[in-house]
């Protein structure tokens, strides 16, 4: 990508201010893994994560770098598969000697990663992870830029109750950490709500025909169906349940946050009017505009996880800039008592490294193939 849109005095300036760059000269560069997956089925999140961390970079290191020194990214594909995300991260330790990760994306991957992060004492910070364990485990440098599951469940839940004034609720996952973990965390506000399952069932990831358990989901009466997984799965499931006349809401949850989503389903004939949770669009903040505007013009309008990525990468920088070190552990400790201003505005976490304010909002698919946040959120 190139850095030209980055080198404007203005933009400098302004990432500058808000990283609070150090005046030293001639420091060592540091490095900084992105980790997710990079090819494979899920590939799309990796692009988004690499995009966004690349341009966060390039903005960081025309206005001073971290400590007088530039950022250098290291990518490290983990195909959202736990055992190679493992050797993602002992690769991105042992070999490249990374300071900080942004990364993983799938919870199943961050999970066992960042023990390896921790044991080196290496601060990691996910754009896209929510399930609870990722920071419940008392893991001091690992941080995420994303709400949890728990609190996603809970705005997916509450939304298929109020809004679409659903009676019967299928709840499919895909029994991987997130979509099972996302899964679990709906159907407990669903039934808190008055609303308890009909269906609770799981699907394998890579399965595309999902024939039997459209039978299934006929056969309880289901006016909704909910799903926690990705997209791979997503997309051939909404596309067989409009295939075989069932006209039920589909709702699913941050795992489907990129246009593969209208590719795997065929088309935008079957996406159209499906639901999801994510974060509240940070493109609508004036903290993003300029970053959006330059983004686009270099050929890659943000998308899901993009800014994620970009926000992560700032925050990093602003810790290691903070501390006046390049060391996980001290960065960590000025992240949790300090606020960052990143292009999704100013972040605060707490003492486990989750932010103190989760913003999961509802959004729609149009017939277009796009989706944008809606308006009534309940």
């Amino acid at each position: 990508m190139s850095q030209t849109f980055y080198r404007k005095g203005f933009l400098a300036l302004a990432v500058a201010s808000a990283l609070g760059v150090s005046s030293f000269v001639q420091a060592a560069d540091i490095k900084i893994g992105v980790a997710g997956p990079m090819t494979g089925a899920n590939a799309a999140y990796g692009e988004q994560y690499m995009k966004g961390a690349q341009a966060a970079a390039d903005a960081i290191n025309a206005a001073g770098g971290v400590n007088g020194g530039k950022i250098v990214l290291v990518p490290g594909d983990d195909a959202c598969e736990p055992k190679q995300a493992v050797a993602v991260a002992n690769k991105l330790v042992d070999q490249d000697k990374v300071s900080g990760v942004v990364g993983h994306f799938c919870s199943s991957s961050t999970i066992p990663a960042s023990e390896v992060y921790a044991d080196a004492g290496v601060i990691a910070i996910t754009p896209g992870s929510t399930n609870p364990t990722v920071t419940d485990r008392g893991l001091s440098a690992m941080f995420r830029m994303c709400g949890r599951d728990d609190q996603q469940g809970i705005v997916a839940g509450d939304y298929i109750v109020d809004v679409l004034k659903a009676k019967k609720v299928a709840v499919i996952n895909d029994k991987d950490t997130y979509g099972k973990g996302l899964a679990d965390a709906t159907s407990a506000e669903l039934t808190k709500r008055g609303v308890k399952p009909v269906l609770e069932e799981g699907l394998t990831r890579g399965e595309k025909d999902f024939s039997a358990l459209v039978t299934k989901i006929r056969g309880t009466g289901a006016d909704t169906v909910y799903f926690g997984g990705l997209h791979p799965e997503a997309g051939p499931l909404v596309h067989q349940l409009r295939d075989q006349g069932l006209k039920v809401n589909f709702v699913s949850g941050d795992g489907i946050v990129t246009d593969e989503m209208v590719t795997t389903a065929g088309g935008p004939q079957y996406t159209d009017g499906v639901y999801m949770t994510f974060g509240a669009d940070p493109q609508k903040l004036p903290s993003s505009k300029a970053v959006v505007e330059q983004m686009t013009k270099s050929g890659f309008a943000p998308q899901g996880y993009t800014l994620y990525a970009y926000a992560s990468v700032q925050a990093l920088a602003a810790g290691f800039n903070g501390a006046k070190s390049n060391k996980g552990e001290d960065a960590a400790k000025w992240l949790k008592s300090h606020p960052v201003n990143t292009v999704m505005g100013e972040k605060t976490w707490d003492s486990k490294g989750d932010l103190k304010v989760s913003d999961y909002v509802m959004y729609q698919w149009d017939a277009s193939g796009k989706y944008h946040q809606l308006d009534k959120q309940k």
